[in-house]
């Protein structure tokens, strides 16, 4: 009887430990109104800076131990903006994100490596216009309080996502490269 009860006590603190781990992991949350995803790619050899509005984010990750750690980022495609109304008015047609059919980009970690000194590189799976295709994405971590801030650049081909067909494939009009600029402010990651 009182190796059930120890089996008891022990299973009962494995429980009790489980749950605070995923009450931590819970609290994560993301904080849109300080967060920021951008896109630029070149037309015509100009710079041109645009955003999503809407995104969302699912984080548990401890930075003491980040192979450990899932990431699961979805943006509302149809939220893009150019900040231009003609250009914005091109963006949710089939030719470029086609938001009718594929309303959300998604990226899902499936491995995350801590190089030392708040840089981490996340490697996953991003689907954009129903194309999904293997990335390495670069993060650094800083944290300003109970603030933690994971910053980083992505260069991605956006005919690889079939963004752009048609007379729009020619790269010399615009160009392949897209650098994807984030700045995600979340709040409850542990001590860096």
């Amino acid at each position: 009887m009182t190796n059930l009860v120890s089996h008891l006590r022990a299973a009962s603190l494995l429980l009790l430990a489980a749950a605070s781990a995923a009450a931590v992991h819970a609290e994560q949350k993301l904080l849109p109104a300080q967060s920021d995803i951008a896109f630029v790619s070149k037309q015509m050899g100009v710079a041109m800076e645009g955003h999503f509005k809407k995104f969302d984010a699912q984080i548990a990750f401890d930075p003491a131990k980040p192979e450990t750690g899932k990431i699961a980022l979805s943006v509302d495609i149809a939220s893009a903006t150019l900040g231009a109304p003609e250009m914005d008015g091109e963006l949710p047609k089939a030719t470029w994100f086609n938001t009718a059919k594929f309303p959300q980009a998604t990226f899902q970690s499936t491995a995350i490596k801590g190089l030392g000194g708040g840089k981490f590189e996340v490697t996953g799976k991003l689907a954009i216009k129903g194309n999904t295709r293997d990335a390495i994405v670069p993060v650094t971590l800083t944290q300003s309080g109970a603030t933690t801030t994971a910053s980083g650049v992505l260069t991605i081909k956006r005919l690889a996502f079939k963004i752009g067909e048609n007379e729009w494939a020619d790269t010399s009009a615009v160009a392949d490269d897209v650098q994807i600029k984030f700045k995600l402010a979340l709040s409850g990651v542990g001590k860096l």
